[in-house]
């Protein structure tokens, strides 16, 4: 059972973009991809929402994202966004067991 996070950061000026540029530069989106149970760790932005960032933050299970919950990093996160001022939403999604036949008709791969 994996488990996807959507977590919305909203700020003004520019700033949500700042701190994913940010946590890219120092280092610290890198050090989450390679804790132990990171399936995906992505920034986007929305083409209608410039001052919000998305981050898919995707884990193996629970145990890994309390453990990543658990790290140092947590500290460096927090205070990124407090420096930012940033408004966070999360939405969280348990994968389930595939897409369905009916859905892939869908897809182009």
């Amino acid at each position: 059972m994996g488990i996807s996070i959507n977590l919305l950061y909203r700020g003004s000026n520019g700033s949500a973009k700042a701190f994913a540029e940010e946590m890219e530069r120092r280092g610290i989106a890198s050090r989450i991809r390679a804790e132990d149970g990171n399936e995906g760790y992505r920034y986007f932005i929305p083409m209608d929402d410039p001052e919000t960032v998305l981050l898919i933050d995707r884990w193996r299970d629970q145990a890994a994202l309390d453990q990543h919950h658990a790290s140092p990093m947590m500290k460096e996160i927090s205070a990124l966004r407090e420096k930012y001022d940033l408004r966070t939403k999360a939405e969280r999604y348990i994968t389930d067991s595939g897409i369905p036949e009916s859905d892939k008709a869908f897809l182009r791969e």
